[in-house]
């Protein structure tokens, strides 16, 4: 993996490589299916009732901690009351503050309420449980646990070794049946040249593939000869985001003006190689909720320009930097260590910005810093980033007005009433229809106010070695059932 792991307690884990080791370890009462379908997972089964006002999960029996403690409705009514704690740092308490009760109706069942019918509700539980034995009257923001964790997952820690490795092994009590592969080693690499040096001498067995790697340098005898390539549609997508309490950003023509000025095909055909779409808006081709009629701004520095004079900027003093009142148009854009992608894109907009009168400066910062001291103390002019969403098209806790707390996702501080309405409103309709409707005007109203730029959405581009047997990509990806992988014996390259 490209960046460090930060934290592996789940509810705090707000980044994509921690949220991907935590899942290794830890389960949800739900999960998805190969085809991006809700099962049972520390659930065998849940009841809908009250016009979706309360859920009832059935328990698995007989599932363990990895130390030996057997699992209850009590951890899910614990993960419930710190996910909703005020002292706990967790970007997912939304979902949770919309319960207006919930109790254990014996060990194995738990019986949720909400304060009104809430649509994301099952996908809600795919939140990963965690241990009320050793979790309580705990401080998990200072606790030792997140170095140490215990899931009732497929795998557990072994070593972890900071901006270096994680070791996990098979937990050979898990619930549902011993994973067959043995050991899973995450190795971070943020460099993607290096990486994928390793993925060709055999030291790294599965790894991203940036679009260079996956349209040229992947054409490699020696490359197809050990490695499997895909291209599979994401769920994600690439934003520049802008602080909204930065003067510079406050007027949404200067915003729509910046997303004007920047070539977004120019993008996607030059950094990613084609291997990616311009991005309409916070929805992906993926979800269900989006909608083709929302077509991205075209290219246009005359209307930039335009817009950019009306909002009362201009080059007073022929220096080719736009001003007003005094102060001239210049920001940095902040991305993470470790996605040359990303930085070539900065590098990009910096020179088409530039175009119109405005100064753009870039900063790279190493990921556990900038998550702590960029996004979180809301330290940064823009910040160049990516959302990997969920599969419900729920963005309450990304634009929801109110999410705005250190730890939460709204870092940009957007705010539009109008939005917020709507976002409540998707909560409570389970008519995929009217919801699909709720979120096309979601989108439309975001786009229009820009408080992201949105830039691209790239499709997950990835290689396997061919020795792993059991692999069946899907909707979801390929490792939803890694639990079935497995190599023979004569081809196995490590022995325990």
């Amino acid at each position: 993996m490209g960046a460090g792991v930060r934290t592996l307690i789940p509810i705090l884990a707000s980044d994509s490589a921690s949220a991907e080791v935590c899942s290794f370890i830890f389960n949800g009462l739900l999960k998805y299916d190969k085809d991006l379908k809700l099962k049972g997972d520390l659930a065998e089964s849940w009841e809908i009732k009250d016009g979706g006002r309360t859920l009832i999960f059935h328990l698995r029996r007989r599932v363990k901690w990895q130390d030996g403690v057997e699992f209850s409705a009590q951890d899910v009514i614990f993960t419930y009351q710190k996910l909703v704690d005020p002292r706990v740092p967790t970007p997912y308490s939304g979902d949770f503050k919309r319960i207006s009760a919930i109790k254990a109706l014996d060990k194995y069942t738990v019986e949720v309420k909400y304060t009104h019918p809430f649509a994301p509700a099952l996908a809600s539980w795919t939140m990963s449980i965690i241990p009320k034995h050793l979790l309580e009257d705990k401080d998990l923001s200072k606790l030792r646990f997140w170095e140490n964790p215990i899931g009732t997952g497929p795998y557990e820690l072994v070593r972890w070794k900071h901006q270096q490795l994680i070791e996990l092994r098979a937990n050979k009590n898990y619930f549902e049946y011993p994973p067959f592969i043995e050991r899973v080693i995450f190795r971070i690499i943020p460099d993607s040249a290096t990486l994928f040096l390793e993925v060709l001498s055999q030291a790294v067995d599965n790894a991203s593939l940036t679009p260079l790697q996956y349209v040229v340098n992947a054409k490699s005898a020696l490359f197809r000869k050990n490695f499997l390539k895909f291209r599979l549609p994401s769920h994600s997508f690439i934003y520049l985001g802008y602080n909204l309490e930065n003067p510079l950003f406050s007027d949404k023509k200067v915003r729509r003006a910046l997303n004007f000025a920047v070539d977004k095909k120019e993008i996607v055909k030059s950094i990613y190689h084609s291997q990616a779409l311009v991005s309409n808006g916070p929805f992906t081709p993926q979800s269900w909720a989006y909608s083709e009629s929302l077509k991205p701004a075209s290219y246009s520095l005359e209307k930039a320009r335009r817009l950019l004079e009306e909002a009362g900027w201009q080059d007073r003093d022929g220096d080719g930097i736009l001003e007003k009142e005094g102060k001239k148009f210049r920001f940095t854009i902040t991305t993470n260590q470790g996605s040359f992608l990303r930085q070539k894109i900065a590098e990009i907009i910096q020179h088409q910005l530039k175009k119109v009168g405005i100064g753009v400066d870039i900063k790279v910062v190493e990921w556990s810093v900038f998550i702590e001291r960029v996004i979180n103390q809301r330290n940064f002019d823009a910040v160049l980033l990516g959302w990997s969403l969920s599969f419900d098209p729920d963005l309450y806790d990304i634009f929801y007005s109110k999410k705005t707390a250190p730890g939460e996702f709204n870092f940009v501080g957007y705010n539009n009433p109008e939005v917020d309405k709507l976002l409540l409103a998707g909560r409570r309709t389970f008519d995929r229809e009217k919801r699909k409707a709720i979120y096309t005007q979601v989108a439309r109203l975001i786009y229009e106010d820009q408080p992201y730029m949105f830039i691209a959405v790239p499709y997950s581009l990835s290689c396997l070695h061919r020795r792993f047997r059991g692999v069946k990509p899907a909707r979801s990806g390929y490792f939803y059932n890694f639990i079935d992988w497995w190599v023979e014996k004569q081809e196995r390259k490590y022995m325990f």
